[in-house]
């Protein structure tokens, strides 16, 4: 049973759960993203790495909280998307940022702590086993952290991940000058050449292939922030790898508001810490969403942190299905729901904003980054 509900499971994943009707396609909106560009770079002394590792972040500001927050202004919004870089040799240096050709942003939509196990009753959770399911595209863009959460390829040399995976918004993690990616792949046993067991109980041995992280950039918004504040709308960072890992990669998209989703469901693969060795599979209903976070009730454990949140759409101007990381899975959070408490798991959602400086932290020319 267990070797058919992951392969019922990979044939869903590989849908995205799309709507059976020919007529309706839920395609991804056409976005005029703003410029980001850099204006200068400072020298900063060299981090100490003496913070410890946080696979997952709590805070208590849910979406009422976050809705009735006043908007940055313009020069609070350049300080958030200012950044800094730390290189493999650790030194760190600060960009500041200019904005320019500012547009509409999508939709315009503007407790306690708990550590253990996010699970929602029943356990929707799937352990993805065989090379052939874990080598194949979507699940073979997710990788691990030697810093223990999750990435996801981006670019040939690129991984999307959390920020509090690499600092925790006062002082970069222990690990993070020599963090390294990753990529799981089948260790062979007895002779064997690969054969799919994915219909066995028993999961094929896997092992890591690590590589070394060239350099790491992590926003501003998350370095000055704090996690009960406005710090969890920028939980994320890039890295870029020493050399190509040379697999298929997901693109990154601007985040379409949830009713726009396809059956408002978001999926994501992740390295969930009481699954060691697993790649574990979910996807989950979006609960509620602000401008920068969605909330949704996936199961997840820490480990998990870093995931690209991804859904599948139709590209008009490609005339294909594709599918696009619209989100980062940060973290718990406890929400005080009309005075009971409620508990969610959140993305941070790829804003315009934060497109355009991802995608300029990949490319390097603005150029590319003009459609979200």
């Amino acid at each position: 049973m267990a070797g058919l509900s992951t392969l019922i499971l990979f044939l869903c994943a590989a849908k995205d759960v799309m709507p059976s009707s020919s007529h309706w396609k839920p395609t991804w909106p056409s976005y005029r993203v703003p410029v980001i560009l850099p204006q200068s770079t400072l020298n900063l002394d060299k981090p100490q790495f003496d913070a410890e590792a946080r696979l997952e972040v709590v805070s208590p500001c849910g979406p009422a909280c976050h809705k009735s927050s006043p908007l940055p202004t313009y020069e609070e919004v350049k300080n958030y998307l200012s950044y800094e870089t730390l290189y493999a040799n650790g030194s760190l240096t600060e960009t500041e940022v200019g904005i320019y050709i500012l547009s509409n942003s999508g939709d315009g939509s503007q407790g306690r702590s708990r550590t253990k196990r996010q699970i929602y009753g029943y356990d929707s959770r799937f352990s993805i086993f065989g090379k052939d399911f874990l080598l194949n595209y979507p699940f073979s863009t997710s990788v691990k952290l030697s810093t223990g959460c999750t990435g996801t390829l981006v670019a040939e040399k690129h991984v999307l991940t959390a920020a509090h995976c690499i600092h925790d918004g006062k002082s970069y993690v222990k690990g993070a000058q020599k963090l390294r990616v990753g990529f799981l792949k089948p260790k062979l046993k007895d002779g064997s050449k690969g054969a799919n067991i994915t219909n066995s109980a028993m999961p094929e041995k896997m092992k890591f292939q690590w590589i070394r992280v060239k350099r790491t950039h992590v926003p501003k918004g998350w370095i000055k922030g704090n996690a009960n504040d406005i710090g969890m709308d920028y939980d994320y960072a890039l890295l870029e790898l020493k050399k190509p890992h040379k697999r298929k990669f997901m693109k990154i998209g601007v985040s379409p508001p949830a009713r726009n989703l396809p059956g408002g469901r978001i999926h994501f693969s992740g390295y969930d810490n009481d699954r060691p060795g697993n790649l574990v599979y979910r996807f989950c209903d979006v609960k509620d969403e602000t401008y920068d976070l969605l909330y949704q009730q996936c199961d997840a454990q820490p480990g998990a942190s870093g995931s690209g949140v991804y859904v599948r759409m139709w590209k008009r101007q490609n005339h294909k299905w594709e599918r696009k990381i619209i989100g980062i899975f940060s973290g718990h959070q406890w929400v005080d729901m009309n005075g009971t408490p409620q508990d969610f798991n959140v993305a941070v959602r790829i804003t315009p904003l934060k497109y355009a400086q991802i995608c300029y932290w990949i490319k390097g020319n603005y150029l590319d980054c003009r459609e979200g």
